[in-house]
């Protein structure tokens, strides 16, 4: 089939009927059995309440109860439906997933209410996207049946394969399969699918890149349209090409996506600080073929030191910027007072020349450089005229940063280990995370650098496209519940860690920061905090953006190549600099600005003709801003799975030794230690702790021996042995050492490794779980061996 449930849906984004011709043409269905197809799917989709037929065409169902969600399973069968509205996250019990996989779009109907301490339940009722297209997995034969179990253990089913692949029944050493789905389960009918290659598992790098893409899907990803960068002429561009200009280059990976440059001028009341960033959206048409696919792949992926570009090599290589090279910019003129706060800004056309690049080692350099030294190290010498001018971004990005601070955004020492098959996932995000928290800010690093300096630049696209009521798309970042932040709060507490709460008695999460920075538990209590932050998503409507400290709005546009939100607002920019009114008709002598926030307030004429606004009000529909919330979504699972390979392997030559780690976690099955020098993560389960019965005490954070009383507790320093590394599940199993002379029979009371709930918790027949038990799962719990 050409389209999906979800595809169906984003041509009928209100309730307007379409006409069925009207919705063929709009999904490409031209031929008789497509058609016939789609008559099908209408029908189905009538028959469950999602659409509604009437006379005038497909209209969606007036029923408010159906809710969009993705589902989210882990490998003990816990399922949640992740809603798009940011509502709780509803508990889907096993028999009310009607043949829906982990990661797939779906459509619920809540069933029972949450309480407190439970999450609402619900039915899916209809699958709008599938997210499994392939997988990993190994061939089995079950009695009669040849079947592909999945590597990943959330996938909560077998494949039925055909006889022919029974070849692949015994692999090579250290081998899996790819296997495509050809068919979902359907009624009474197994899933199907077919064995496409088989894998190596332990043959270098190259070969874990290639395990990565296979589980991702990203081996399906479709080939960019053919299309040229448009020439771009200098007419009505403003030459800044004699600004003293530098390159922060933070990225060394192939492929690697276009970052901007910046300059900067004093002024009487504070400095100009100018960002340029390349001008990709005068190189493509908006809402051409070009435009549509880049909508679709929504964002550059790192895999390490490799890229999966976002814009085609032609398009990259036209707007790159280089040292020496005159090249056309989109830039921005940022007035700042001696405190570092906007003032003042003006967007233009341009063309510049960088006069330099910087880099880490030269960042690296110059912090190491004695103030009075008269060498220059030879990672500076390139630089030595542009020095000062470095110095001083350098001194402004520490302001800017200590502002947003103040505002209430969150900064956390949450280093990525330094492996360095990792790549360019070492350094730190040139924009704003998605997660909503931020790394420790690092002056040695040129995409931390620039990320501070162009976050002024966002929040001036922002004030100003919400000023000219243009259809920007915004990144929005609110507050995290009080709730979660003061559980957190309580958890340092039981850990007996000094916190100074507000008069209210609420903490906020960037106190609770800088109180555990202090602590020797401050890695894992701040891992803790991580959780009750809210992600950075776009939206339709400004909004706050507490990362970035910005109470209004905030519209990204400076980094094109690596998320198409930024390439949209783009051309919304490019849109108003060359086609907007600046008076209301050609009687009129005088003009306004447009592109200053001097003209904001002075407008009460049409900016733009309805045919070239048009356009972009009507793309930016709900469908495409979950779209590319999905995809921001999708980088973070990449960019996890990534890490947690490159720190499986790490850990593999260390099976069998014993190293100190830090109780990262602790629940009632265990508790989760990590090991240095790469921070991975492994299970320590309560069957292995052979001492002892132990108990949990959820509230504070550890297991206690019932008899010895001893303790394992959030942040504390154990002695563990590495026991076995599973690389694709990046399961890594742990067993505890305990001191000389201590006994290892059971307790005389019970079993060893007996998990008991505290008194108020409720039986696990009678209430559905929390949403974290999934995610904690998925870290390393999944399908341990150590399990018992």
């Amino acid at each position: 089939m050409k389209f999906s449930v979800a595809d169906l849906l984003d041509q009928l984004p209100g309730q307007e009927p379409l006409p069925i011709a009207k919705l063929e043409k709009a999904l490409g269905l031209t031929a008789t059995g497509d058609q016939e197809l789609l008559r099908i799917a209408l029908t189905g989709l009538g028959r469950v309440g999602v659409l509604e037929e009437g006379e005038l065409g497909i209209s969606r169902s007036s029923d408010a109860g159906l809710i969009e969600a993705r589902l989210r399973c882990s490998s003990k069968g816990f399922c949640f439906a992740l809603r798009d509205d940011g509502e709780e996250d509803i508990y889907i019990r096993d028999h009310q997933l009607n043949h829906a996989w982990n990661g797939d779009r779906v459509l619920v109907r809540i069933t029972r209410e949450g309480g407190r301490r439970r999450s609402p339940e619900g039915s899916i009722q209809c699958i709008l996207q599938r997210q499994t297209t392939s997988l990993l997995a190994q061939v089995e034969q079950q009695n009669d049946r040849l079947v592909a179990v999945p590597l990943d253990d959330r996938l909560l089913t077998a494949l039925e394969l055909p006889v022919a692949d029974a070849v692949h029944l015994n692999p090579p050493e250290e081998a899996v399969v790819e296997v495509r789905v050809d068919r979902y389960p359907v009624a009474q009918l197994a899933p199907q699918g077919h064995v496409a290659r088989s894998l190596a598992i332990h043959a270098g790098e190259e070969a874990d890149r290639e395990l990565l893409l296979t589980k991702h899907g990203l081996h399906d990803r479709p080939a960019a349209p053919r299309s040229s960068p448009k020439a771009i002429a200098d007419k009505d561009r403003d030459d800044l090409t004699g600004l003293p200009t530098l390159l922060l280059g933070g990225w060394t990976g192939t492929n690697a996506p276009i970052l901007p440059a910046v300059s900067l001028e004093e002024s009487d009341t504070g400095v100009r600080l100018w960002i340029h960033a390349p001008a990709l959206a005068e190189r493509l048409s908006a809402g051409g073929p070009l435009d549509l696919w880049l909508r679709e792949q929504a964002e550059a992926l790192c895999l390490g030191r490799a890229w999966l570009p976002l814009v085609p090599s032609a398009h990259s290589k036209a707007a790159t910027f280089a040292p020496g090279q005159s090249e056309a910019a989109l830039s921005v003129a940022l007035d700042l007072d001696a405190d570092g706060a906007l003032q003042h800004f003006r967007f233009c056309r341009s063309r510049i020349r960088p006069d330099g690049l910087v880099d880490g080692a030269a960042l690296q350099a110059l912090a190491e450089r004695k103030p009075k030294s008269r060498t220059l190290p030879a990672a500076l010498k390139g630089l030595k005229d542009q020095l000062p001018l470095l110095e001083r971004l350098i001194a402004l990005a520490g302001q800017l940063r200590d502002r947003r601070l103040a505002a209430g955004s969150l900064d956390l020492d949450l280093a990525t280990p330094a492996i360095a098959s990792l790549g360019d996932l070492l350094a730190s995000d040139p924009d704003l995370s998605r997660e909503g928290w931020l790394p420790r800010f690092e002056a040695t690093q040129a995409t931390a650098l620039l990320r501070e300096l162009t976050l002024p630049a966002h929040q001036a696209l922002g004030q100003h496209l919400e000023a000219m009521e243009l259809p920007a798309l915004y990144a929005v970042n609110p507050a995290p519940e009080a709730e979660d932040v003061n559980e957190v709060a309580k958890a340092a507490l039981a850990l007996e860690v000094p916190l100074e709460l507000s008069a209210d008695g609420n903490a906020s999460a960037q106190e609770l920061a800088t109180a555990f920075a202090g602590t020797d538990r401050a890695r894992v209590l701040q891992q803790q905090l991580c959780d009750t932050v809210r992600p950075v998503a776009l939206a339709a409507e400004p909004g706050p953006n507490l990362l970035a400290g910005e109470p209004r709005a905030l519209a990204a546009w400076c980094f094109p190549s690596l998320h198409y939100a930024d390439l949209w607002n783009q051309q919304l920019l490019v849109l108003l600099l060359v086609e907007g009114k600046d008076r209301p008709s050609v009687r009129h002598k005088t003009r306004v600005d447009l592109a200053a926030d001097s003209c904001h307030g002075s407008i009460d004429w049409p900016l733009l003709a309805p045919s070239q606004l048009n356009p972009f009000q009507e793309a930016r529909s709900e469908a495409l801003i979950q779209r590319l919330n999905g995809r921001s979504r999708f980088v973070q699972e990449l960019r996890l799975d990534t890490l947690a390979m490159a720190q499986a392997r790490e850990a593999e030559p260390l099976v069998g030794q014993t190293l100190q780690g830090v109780i990262s976690g602790v629940q009632s099955y265990g508790f989760f230690v990590e090991v240095p020098p790469s921070q991975v993560e492994g299970l320590v389960h309560v069957s292995s702790l052979v001492d002892d019965w132990y108990e949990y005490r959820s509230r504070q954070n550890r297991l206690v021996g019932r008899k010895n009383r001893r303790t394992y507790m959030l942040g504390d320093r154990v002695e563990v042995v590495i026991q076995k590394v599973d690389v694709l599940r990046h399961q890594i199993d742990l067993a505890v050492v305990l001191p000389e002379g201590d006994g290892t029979e059971f307790a005389a009371d019970g079993p060893s490794g007996a998990n008991q709930a505290e008194p108020d918790q409720a039986d696990a027949s009678e209430q559905a779980p929390s949403p974290g038990t999934a995610d904690r799962e998925d870290n390393a719990l999944a399908g341990s061996s150590s399990e018992g």
